[in-house]
């Protein structure tokens, strides 16, 4: 097969690849639940925990009992907002905003929103109903009934701050139930962290033992995702995932969130987050803990919200005693070097490099090798470059098969070019001659395609790793390319891919190639430079460094292998 058409089969092959990403991504946005789904745990208004209604109820692991949907974290009635005010707490990468039941707030000050001047930070969590996103804890009680506890901050309302110098900040919250059971609650925020430890201490100073499962959930409002194969927030899981061993690594897109039937799955350990581009938030139990992870939908003034909690593990505190039991919430970005410092396993699966397991292994070992050649030159636009020579190291014995073979048929096309002449439309006779010239001349047409087909997992990987990796996110290169997660703004890096796809075409010229594929080729280098006009420049800069490598070495082995075809040499 000529090196014209191996091209052309990687162009179409990448074009299919981007429209099936861009289908998915049509088929995957938030819609309104069906009645069915409805009916699944999805209520209509808000209702405050502990008001008498019958939840239904389901045995857990530990033999209590709990509620068939997730308990309502509501806010506090107007004459409590005194004993429910927000505390404000602000670390050295985290602003949050508390009130001892649910993380209202979380503003990412390491991310701002965009490269301008004086941009606010990303600001993940958010109570404002139209673009809800919180993390809650509730308490169930040993009957099935969600405890109505409203968090007092023990240290009054004043801003806890991080101090210089200081690197672990605890702000306790207190409830005091009835019976002589109380819950204090502490939040404890350690310096550079985006994992919040978060521990519940009951203490049952009572007559009677008190039985209860501690409940935690992340409850959002789905964004707007603009569409397009150019906007790679589109291609990122926004959705739900969990994690542990004895399950593996689920996930549920807000579309489908129970389209596939309700989820209400065992498990020890794990985690359990809501996952979107760049950013993410978990709660992660102890790696002993045993609990139930849930999915449910619910709308709330009109506005759909989904969730997704565990329930566990469950205590049981006779009188005098007390036991305490502890997670970990995360709020932030999917940094790689983050995740591993936390020790979770399989939490470096929300870094969701792709659905296929192949892909998410590859692109982890490809952002390794980005990862190292970034700690050697301190920019990610050149340690792209970097990547681009290691691969081409790495791929070099199949490039050079791959080329060999291109040249190696080259030399045969004035020879194809006779038989497609003597044998005209007779096509079965044509192909029958062309096979017996390859048998003699013990050519493989398959050799340059191969090589190719071996590639293309590399190729589609180090896609994902461009557009999943926070660590690019406006991040420069050098020039003109301030962000290398935004598209080229004056189009050079696109120009130049056309000028290299263009000039490839040219060193490998196919004779026997009929009209219509000719045309094909001839708009191809075009077609893709208007597609990658407005694709991040970092993927674009790949391709092109990609491409310029490829050129070269094709030329080199183009002169090394040429040869005068068997034609002129018979003359």
């Amino acid at each position: 097969m000529n090196q014209t058409r191996v091209f052309l089969i990687l162009a179409w092959l990448m074009v299919a690849t981007l429209l099936w990403m861009e289908w998915s991504r049509q088929h995957s946005a938030p819609t309104p639940s069906t009645p069915a789904a409805a009916t699944a745990g999805t209520t209509e208004g808000v209702t405050a925990p502990g008001n008498g209604a019958d939840p239904g109820v389901i045995p857990n692991t530990d033999g209590l009992a709990l509620p068939s949907t997730s308990p309502q974290l509501a806010g506090p009635a107007p004459a409590q907002q005194g004993a429910a005010a927000r505390v404000r707490v602000s670390t050295d990468v985290l602003q949050v905003e508390l009130d001892g039941s649910r993380v209202l707030q979380a503003d990412l000050l390491k991310f701002p929103q965009s490269k301008d001047a004086g941009s606010p930070p990303v600001r993940l969590f958010n109570d404002v109903p139209g673009t809800y996103y919180t993390a809650g804890i509730a308490w169930v009680g040993g009957n099935g009934t969600a405890l109505p506890a409203q968090f007092v901050p023990e240290q009054g309302n004043a801003p806890a701050v991080l101090e210089q110098g200081q690197d672990t900040l605890v702000v306790p919250f207190v409830w005091k139930g009835p019976n002589g059971v109380s819950i204090r609650r502490t939040f404890t925020f350690k310096r550079g962290q985006y994992a919040v430890d978060v521990a519940d201490q009951v203490l049952n100073t009572g007559s009677a033992p008190f039985q209860g499962v501690v409940y935690r959930q992340l409850e959002r409002v789905p964004p707007e995702v603009k569409s397009g194969m150019t906007n790679p927030e589109s291609f990122s899981l926004l959705g739900s995932a969990w994690y542990s061993k004895d399950v593996g690594y689920q996930r549920r897109k807000f579309k489908d969130y129970l389209d596939d039937g309700r989820v209400d799955q065992q498990m020890t350990g794990g985690w359990i987050a809501m996952l979107q581009h760049h950013f993410m938030s978990g709660w992660i139990p102890q790696a002993d803990d045993k609990v139930k992870v849930s999915l449910a939908e619910r709308k709330v003034a009109g506005t759909q919200r989904y969730l997704i909690s565990e329930a566990g593990p469950g205590v049981n505190v006779p009188p005098g005693q007390q036991s305490t039991t502890s997670a970990r919430l995360w709020v932030g970005p999917k940094l790689v070097a983050s995740i591993a410092t936390a020790q979770v396993p399989g939490l470096d699966r929300a870094i969701d490099y792709s659905q296929f397991s192949i892909f998410a292994v590859i692109g982890s070992g490809l952002f390794w090798i980005l990862s190292h050649i970034h700690d050697l030159v301190g920019n990610w636009g050149w340690s792209i470059i970097g990547l681009v020579v290691v691969v081409k190291l790495v791929l070099f014995p199949l490039a050079n098969a791959q080329y060999r073979s291109a040249a190696k048929m080259r030399q045969f096309q004035p020879r194809l070019a006779q038989l497609k002449e003597r044998y005209g439309d007779d096509r079965q006779k044509y192909q029958q001659a062309m096979m017996d010239l390859y048998k003699k001349e013990k050519i493989n047409p398959m050799g340059g395609c191969l090589p190719v087909l071996v590639q293309m997992p590399i190729w589609l990987s180090l896609y994902w790793v461009l557009n999943e990796s926070v660590e690019l996110r406006q991040a420069p290169w050098a020039f003109w390319i301030h962000d290398l997660t935004a598209r080229d703004p004056y189009f050079i890096l696109p120009v130049l891919n056309v000028a290299i796809m263009f000039f490839t075409q040219r060193l490998n010229p196919a004779p026997g190639m009929d009209p219509t594929q000719q045309k094909i080729m001839m708009y191809m280098p075009l077609a893709f430079g208007v597609m990658m006009a407005l694709f991040p420049s970092g993927l674009v800069l790949y391709w092109v460094t990609n491409g310029a490598l490829g050129l070269a070495q094709q030329w080199w082995m183009t002169r090394k292998y040429s040869a005068p075809s068997p034609a002129k040499a018979a003359k």
